[in-house]
């Protein structure tokens, strides 16, 4: 009687998963996120991944690729029309509005990370389940917060030692741009029937976004095509020079590129994108490498439903950005998967004493690891030097006799007999003569 095969499963088309030992990276990245969001005066917001359809269709255009094609929509039980968040603005804008934010000392800054879904084409660092880092400010205006934006960006990478470029533009105002639309259509016409298929329908519907195409024969066409930068208003010009002002001695690594439009529709004024550089990346630093990006949506909240609100954000593509660490040379990391002490027992009355010991230190704040499930002596110090831990504390049939703890130097050898009920005394004094930082506990 033949055996029935057991079916295998693999991952859906376009998702991953983070593994252990990719976890370090990712650590890292998110360390780097929450410092600098923090420092900045950003609070946390943490969204839901559902959010109702009509919420995106209205707030990043029902004629944008992630609304028109990459959205996840499905229908409830309770016929509730649904989507998984392609991007996380709109969410925040939503919770804004919804939570009475508006009364809130100004400016409101928020922060977020988390997973985004859009029904893309799988590539290299574009998955269908992707994770951004993200911060708004709500209920300023000052082009100085524009600046402050782009300034604390290219600080972050600076810090993560990927070099990036960034790239600014103004996309003007409706007051503004009218005019301009007009003077693009005019120049784009004579070339409609060779631009690609998506682009002659965005001619048509929304034709800011030609400019914003990647594919090949549609650059080319806008490579000439009138900037906008020559028809802002006397305000948005006004403003697009104070922020390009700010950032004059701040040493950054910038260009203006009349082709960064941002691929949705709640954008105005300035807009921009962060790339790694040529020499970075191997020579090719396009739009499609973005890191990250983000800009103005002044009249967002007012088109949800909320006041007439400024506002300014960006997002930082994480998957991308721990793909680009990982070709980081002499990059330091802090081990996550690092003790400072190690518990190791010897015989069943010693594992049932190391059970508690080990919650009693943790509790105490030291950084602590264990392999209780191993019976030998031998392997569980061979973790230990795995584990570069430093001291090891170990206890034996006599150790549970005598009450004491037998302390050894991974390092040296050495080791010492310390009464049990001092343990924790004599092991902040062991620490702090290594130079190692005791009330610390190492996210693990």
């Amino acid at each position: 009687m033949s055996k029935k095969k057991v079916k295998k499963f693999y991952l859906v088309k376009g998702f991953k998963d983070i593994l252990p030992e990719d976890q370090l990276h990712w650590e890292f990245v998110r360390s780097k996120f929450f410092n600098v969001a923090r420092s900045y005066g950003y609070d946390r917001i943490d969204l839901p991944i559902l959010e109702d359809s009509k919420l995106f269709v209205k707030g990043v255009g029902n004629l944008t690729d992630v609304v028109s094609k990459e959205m996840f929509t499905f229908e409830t039980l309770g016929n509730e029309k649904v989507s998984l968040r392609p991007e996380g603005t709109t969410g925040t804008v939503r919770a804004y509005i919804e939570h009475g934010m508006v009364n809130r000392k100004k400016p409101v800054k928020m922060f977020y990370m988390g997973p985004m879904f859009r029904y893309d084409k799988p590539q290299a660092g574009r998955y269908r389940q992707f994770y951004q880092f993200g911060l708004e400010v709500f209920a300023e205006e000052d082009p100085i917060i524009d600046s402050q934006m782009i300034y604390m960006t290219y600080q972050l990478f600076d810090e993560l030692k990927i070099p990036v470029v960034i790239k600014i533009n103004s996309i003007g105002c409706p007051k503004c741009r009218e005019k301009f639309l007009k003077t693009l259509k005019d120049y784009l016409k004579k070339n409609k029937s060779k631009l690609c298929k998506d682009c002659q329908i965005r001619y048509n519907k929304n034709i800011l976004r030609v400019l914003d195409c990647k594919e090949k024969k549609c650059r080319e066409i806008v490579l000439e095509a009138p900037q906008i930068l020559d028809h802002l208003c006397d305000d948005c010009n006004k403003h697009f020079v104070k922020v390009l002002e700010y950032l004059e001695d701040s040493q950054i690594n910038y260009e203006l590129d009349p082709f960064i439009v941002r691929g949705l529709d709640y954008y105005n004024r300035t807009t921009f994108e962060v790339l790694p550089t040529e020499e970075f990346c191997g020579g090719d630093s396009g739009s499609q490498n973005a890191l990250a990006g983000g800009g103005r949506y002044d009249y967002l909240v007012k088109n949800l439903g909320g006041q007439s609100t400024p506002a300014i954000g960006m997002a930082f593509g994480m998957d991308r950005i721990v793909n680009a660490l990982k070709k980081v040379k002499d990059l330091e990391l802090s081990n996550i998967n690092t003790s400072d002490v190690f518990v190791a027992q010897l015989g069943d009355k010693a594992r049932k004493k190391v059970l508690v010991l080990f919650e009693k230190l943790r509790r105490a704040g030291f950084s602590i690891s264990e392999s209780i499930s191993k019976t030998s002596l031998g392997q569980q110090l061979e973790e230990a030097n795995r584990l570069k831990t430093r001291l090891a504390l170990i206890i034996g049939e006599k150790e549970l006799l005598d009450k004491t703890v037998l302390i050894r130097d991974m390092e040296s050898g050495n080791q010492e007999v310390v009464p049990e009920n001092k343990i924790e005394s004599v092991l902040e004094l062991r620490l702090k003569s290594l130079d190692i930082s005791v009330k610390k506990v190492r996210m693990r």
